[in-house]
Parts: C-alpha cells; sequence; structure tokens
C-alpha cells in the first residue's frame, strides 16, 4: 500500500509497479488514450495507467495527483528513452521543474540539497499539487485547480527533447488553452450554468500567465502553428471539447468549430469523434463525482467534502486517537453523555478543549489545531463513537 502523504512514497511506486518494456507504452497515441481513460487530461483522476492497480479508496484528492502526475511523467519519459531506469528519470524530473521555477512559484527554495533524489521530487510534486495553504479554503473550494497538470507533462516532453523547455512555452500553452475554451463557450447556442464556471477553473488553474479576458475573435488570431507534437494538438482538441459539453449533445455549429480546430491542428476526423465519445462517456459516468458539475449549493458542498477529509484523516489515526480517548476519563464521561442527552455549553467547552490537547499529540490531527479548525470538531466528536468499543455506547437509547 503507497501512502502519497508520507516520505519515501516514490520509491515504493516504483519497487511495486516494477516497470519494464512490457508493461510500458512508447506509442505516443496508445500513451494518450491510457492517459484520457484515467481522468488525467479532465482534471478528474479516477486511476491511474499501471499494470499493478493501485486502490485509491479512502485517498485525499491531492495525493491521487501526486501519483497521477508521477506516473504520468514517467510515461512521458518512456516514450523517449529506451533506457526505463527509474535513477534516470528521477533525476531529469528534478532537472526539469528547476528549469521551470517561473517568477512568483519560487517552490523549489524549499527543497534541501542533502535529500535524495527521490525525496527531494517527491517535495517538488507536494507543492506542485497544493493549491491553497488554507486546509479550511482548499475544502471549501469548488473547483478543481489542477485541471491543467498534463500541462506539466507536455513541458516535460519538450524538455526530454531538446533538453531544455522552449521559452515562454509554459505562458504560450496556458494562454492558448483560455483562448480556445472562450472560443468553444462563443460558438455554444445553449448556454449552459457551467461556462462561467470553466473560465474560472482554468483561472485558477494557470501557473505560468496572467489570466486575460481578452476576448479572442476566432482561430486564426491564435498561433496554433506553435504546437506541432500530436500529444500538444489531441490535448488542445479535447480541452475544447470539454468546454462544449453540459446538454449532452453536440450541435453542428459546436462539431464545426470542433473540425476547424482539428483542421488548424492538422488532427484526423477521427480522433475529433473518438475526442467527443471519451469526453461524453467519461463525465456521464463520473458527472457525480466532479465538482465542477455540482455546484448548486457550495455549502452542502463544502460540508460533504469536508466532512469526508476529517473522516479519513482520523480512520487513518483510528488507533492511535482510541488511545489516547481511552486514557482521557473526564472526556469519555462527557462523550457517553453526548449520546443520550445535549451536553451544557460548559461542558461543550471541555470537550473541545480536551479534544484539542489529544489532536496535539497525533501530528495527522493537526488539521484541527489551524485557524477554523476548531469548526470541524463536530464532525471529530460524531464518528468518535464509532471507533470506540461497543461498550461505550451501552446507554443509547434507539430512536
Amino acid at each position: 500500500m503507497i501512502n502519497p502523504s508520507a516520505s519515501g512514497w516514490i520509491d515504493k511506486f516504483f519497487i511495486v509497479q516494477k516497470f519494464t518494456k512490457e508493461t510500458v507504452s512508447t506509442d505516443p497515441t496508445i500513451f494518450y488514450n491510457n492517459t484520457r481513460s484515467t481522468g488525467f487530461i479532465y482534471g478528474h483522476i479516477i486511476s491511474f495507467n499501471t499494470e499493478k492497480l493501485i486502490d485509491i479508496k479512502g485517498w485525499f484528492k491531492d495525493e491521487v495527483s501526486k501519483v497521477a502526475l508521477l506516473n504520468t511523467m514517467y510515461g512521458i519519459y518512456c516514450i523517449n528513452n529506451k533506457d526505463l531506469s527509474e535513477a534516470i528519470f528521477l533525476e531529469k524530473a528534478v532537472n526539469f521543474y528547476n528549469k521551470m521555477n517561473p517568477q512568483g512559484y519560487n517552490i523549489f527554495k524549499k527543497i534541501l540539497p542533502k535529500n535524495s533524489t527521490s525525496l527531494t521530487l517527491e517535495k517538488i510534486i507536494d507543492e506542485r499539487v497544493q493549491t491553497n495553504n488554507s486546509i479550511i479554503s482548499k475544502n471549501f473550494s469548488h473547483l478543481v485547480t489542477n485541471a491543467l497538470l498534463f500541462i506539466d507533462v507536455l513541458a516535460f516532453h519538450q524538455f526530454m527533447i531538446h533538453g531544455e523547455i522552449p521559452e515562454k512555452y509554459l505562458k504560450k500553452i496556458e494562454e492558448t488553452i483560455v483562448n480556445i475554451v472562450t472560443l468553444a463557450l462563443k460558438v455554444k447556442s445553449k448556454k449552459s450554468q457551467y461556462d462561467d464556471l470553466l473560465i474560472k477553473l482554468f483561472e485558477a488553474s494557470i501557473r505560468y500567465s496572467k489570466f486575460s479576458k481578452v476576448s479572442v475573435q476566432n482561430l486564426e488570431t491564435i498561433q496554433l502553428d506553435y504546437f506541432t507534437n500530436e500529444l500538444e494538438k489531441n490535448y488542445l482538441l479535447d480541452m475544447a471539447g470539454m468546454a462544449l459539453w453540459s446538454d449532452t449533445t453536440v450541435e453542428n455549429e459546436e462539431l464545426y468549430f470542433l473540425h476547424s480546430l482539428a483542421s488548424t491542428l492538422s488532427i484526423s476526423d477521427n480522433f475529433v469523434s473518438n475526442s467527443i465519445k471519451s469526453t461524453h462517456d467519461f463525465i456521464i459516468t463520473h458527472k457525480k463525482e466532479i465538482p465542477y458539475f455540482n455546484y448548486s449549493n457550495p455549502v452542502k458542498h463544502f460540508y460533504g467534502q469536508t466532512t469526508q477529509n476529517v473522516i479519513t484523516i482520523i480512520s487513518r489515526n483510528k488507533n492511535r486517537l482510541v488511545k489516547e480517548l481511552m486514557q482521557s476519563k473526564e472526556l469519555m464521561v462527557l462523550l457517553s453523555n453526548s449520546t443520550i442527552r445535549d451536553l451544557d455549553d460548559k461542558e461543550k467547552k471541555k470537550v473541545k478543549k480536551q479534544l484539542l490537547e489529544i489532536c496535539k499529540t497525533v501530528p495527522s490531527l493537526a488539521i484541527f489545531l489551524l485557524p477554523g479548525g476548531s469548526l470541524l470538531l463536530p464532525i471529530l466528536i460524531k464518528f468518535i463513537p464509532q471507533l470506540l468499543p461497543s461498550t461505550f455506547n451501552e446507554n443509547k437509547v434507539d430512536q
């Protein structure tokens, strides 16, 4: 079992997977299609393109993003290199991110030179997928702000080919995606509630350029000839297709736009049809899980997401938490009473204070000690009875 939040997860990932020439694809088309099927292209990752299945049940979104980014970048490395050496890949990946290091995104100053290459890359990837400093505000966000992680993969591909990242490449591809999405939304005859959210999603995801609301007029005004690689072209078309998806139907004007974009990019009509079907099937299957399509009640989304995250943290630290709870007799009495009656204000303050003291002894529960973290304590209190022995609830009256 890999734990992407614990040190050493990259080394364990490669030990478990044991990649060989027989288990990796060196065909860019196969690689892209497999990556798209995982949801990485769409910003909602449901699985990893690995030989050995990795169960992500109970994982946080950033943990899923970490492993997906690592695995996808290794896939690009395998396309460009006959030697599948993990050590060489790790070295090149670290060098690549050091080359990126754009102004305003200088995360790598935190990296200590004494770390091994794999641990250094772990720190880089951890910082790369983080979108908010505050856990509370992060949970409240309804947008998947890692939606454009595939740009890292494309830039790494360029780095592998040229030995460096082409000048202004990251800025150029981000601006192109935003412009294409903007044009795609313009041709939609039926506007949906998701259109503005999609723009906000990309606005929150870009890292290497400033978001511009300057209106683009047509495809001719976008310098699409800058992108000559098959993976880049496929990605740009899929982004346009995702922007057009809202009512499950691609109308004539929308279809014309996609084919015009494909023609400009020298992409086959077959790929357009495949892109439309892949996008449709993925969103239909996973729509209820994608935050972007579930913004009708942001407050409900906040509590739903926060509750799940807190439950995951508690579950992972169940044994340690139960041990600490059992040692606090007064707290156990109060918690036991809370299952059969409402506690008064004084008792509630005692419960809150003692729970926070316990959280200090379990590092993973530090979320409750952060500013605003006390707001999550009711979720912790509600979940505690399920962790404790059945005798804890012996006086509870069934409703």
